[in-house]
């Protein structure tokens, strides 16, 4: 079963100046569609073919000899889901009840938001700042490389991605910049209300 590269809701330069059109050209063009490839040439012929994505990554995930297949899939999930957090008209807070729910787990939004940059500021190396549901209760966590909530049990709400290629080209060596502008002018707050409301009627 092929796991095809979701379009963009968006233009590539639907986020600029914040993240330029160049950057999502490489990004989205170059860097998640070649693990899309990877992935698909990987599985394709084996008994994980007729999974779906989220199943090989779960069945991957604590296979030494499935390593390949896992960071190539996650990295598909991974990016997929980080394009639907971004959106030109996007930062600012969220309302109704995910809104409630940060105030009530975080004790504000600034506390939240201060949570989620020093968690992708500080983030050793490659990796990703999530914003996840666990056990009723929001959390800020972050992974390395192409490791994902979807194998420790948490409901993904939002994602920044803090690999370089996703940064490097506008903003070098200054990732809290970028995280910054993105939680800033970019998040997409519909998109996590939709994900927390499935994940808290789950």
């Amino acid at each position: 079963m092929a796991y095809h590269q979701p379009a963009l809701l968006y233009a590539e330069n639907a986020l600029e100046p914040y993240i330029s059109a160049k950057t999502v050209g490489f990004h989205f063009g170059k860097h998640h569609a070649a693990y899309i490839l990877n992935y698909n040439n990987l599985v394709a012929g084996t008994s994980l073919d007729n999974l779906s994505l989220e199943e090989v990554i779960a069945q991957s995930a604590a296979d030494p000899q499935k390593i390949g297949i896992f960071n190539n899939g996650a990295q598909a999930w991974n990016h997929s889901f980080y394009w639907n957090c971004l959106t030109s008209d996007g930062g600012g807070e969220p309302s109704g009840e995910l809104a409630a729910k940060i105030a009530q787990d975080f004790g504000s939004f600034d506390k939240f938001k201060d949570e989620l940059k020093a968690a992708a500021a500080t983030q050793f190396g490659s990796g990703w700042a999530w914003l996840v549901l666990e056990g009723g209760q929001l959390k800020v966590v972050k992974t390395s490389n192409a490791q994902t909530p979807l194998t420790s049990g948490q409901k993904p709400i939002l994602v920044i991605d803090v690999w370089e290629h996703a940064y490097y080209l506008d903003y070098q060596n200054r990732r809290p910049d970028y995280v910054a502008a993105v939680i800033d002018n970019l998040l997409n707050w519909k998109f996590a209300a939709e994900n927390f409301k499935k994940g808290s009627v789950a």
